[in-house]
């Protein structure tokens, strides 16, 4: 197949498009670089990449780009690029969560129209469930708790839209809490980690009984590359979890024990917009996808401390 893949320098894009790469097929990688954490690490993050023959890399904006002709002989879409960060998506900034995972995906839609697109894969977020039962199912209540999960369930709606009234046939996972190699350096475990190796404080959100559905990036490129082939309809959700509920003292705890060095935990006052439990019911992506987690926390965390070892030994990391 041709693939685009759009925010194909970030965390789970980057993965994505080696594994692609990797599989035999073609890749045109979309990344706008902006500054929401330093660009080096989106160039580090495509080192494996450079040169590669079939791959295929536009810089640039899907609000500004000429999508229809990005989209010429593309077979399949995998739509990862946004702006992340649950924090940062109050007041004035939220103008850049509505132009970059609104607008951008509006865009991508209306040119995606028909096409005859085998695929479009939405990456979505559990933040668009905010405080909601669990285990949370795809047919669970949608209450976001912040702008930038609002953002997200706001595309969701659109490639249902499109999938409806123009067939586009989209689908849209809902990840839940991704980690491993190449995590964003705003993201807690890479926070965590450089803060213990530098013996610094861990700032903690509350009593850290706050629950998290972990969910290494291997397995979620391996989900997103069997949404491909999925036996949903057009316009379907799926969520895509690690399948397990851990609190956040529990992981600390567990990265205490991997990196030999103890935490020194600094309470913090927490934020709006942060949920309390995240817990994903995965039937579906069984069902669907045919897909299930396969790394367990423990093992996804040793590749992502190996992986911060290795950067800031080489000075690849910059101070965030």
């Amino acid at each position: 197949m041709t693939c685009l893949v759009t925010g194909c320098a970030g965390f789970i894009g980057s993965h994505l498009s080696e594994r692609l790469v990797a599989d035999g097929h073609a890749v045109v990688g979309v990344d706008a670089f902006t500054d929401y954490y330093p660009p080096s690490i989106k160039q580090g993050n495509l080192a494996g990449l450079d040169g590669h023959a079939r791959f295929r890399f536009v810089r640039g904006s899907l609000l500004e780009l000429d999508l229809a002709a990005l989209l010429a002989g593309v077979d399949v879409v995998f739509h990862l690029a946004a702006q992340a960060g649950v924090r940062p998506s109050w007041g004035r900034a939220f103008q850049i969560y509505t132009d970059a995972n609104i607008l951008a995906t509006q865009r991508l839609l209306e040119a995606a129209r028909g096409r005859p697109l085998r695929r479009l894969v939405y990456a979505s977020s559990s933040a668009v469930y905010g405080r909601s039962e669990l285990p949370m199912r795809e047919e669970s209540p949608t209450r976001p708790l912040s702008p930038y999960g609002v953002s997200k369930l706001a595309a969701e709606h659109l490639c249902g839209l499109y999938a409806e009234a123009y067939g586009v046939p989209t689908i849209s996972l809902r990840y839940f809490t991704v980690f491993g190699p190449r995590q964003r350096p705003d993201m807690a475990f890479h926070r965590f980690i450089r803060a213990l190796r530098a013996g610094r404080p861990i700032p903690v959100f509350g009593d850290g009984r706050q629950t998290r559905d972990f969910t290494f990036v291997g397995d979620i490129v391996d989900a997103t590359c069997r949404a491909t082939d999925a036996r949903a309809a057009a316009g379907e959700v799926v969520n895509v979890a690690g399948g397990v509920r851990i609190e956040l003292r529990a992981a600390i705890e567990e990265l205490e024990r991997l990196t030999g060095c103890p935490a020194v935990i600094e309470r913090a006052t927490g934020t709006p917009g942060e949920m309390p439990h995240t817990y994903g019911d995965i039937r579906r992506a069984a069902e669907q996808l045919g897909w299930s987690p396969k790394t367990a926390l423990a093992e996804g965390l040793r590749e992502e401390i190996a992986w911060i070892d290795r950067l800031e030994a080489a000075g690849g990391l910059p101070d965030v």
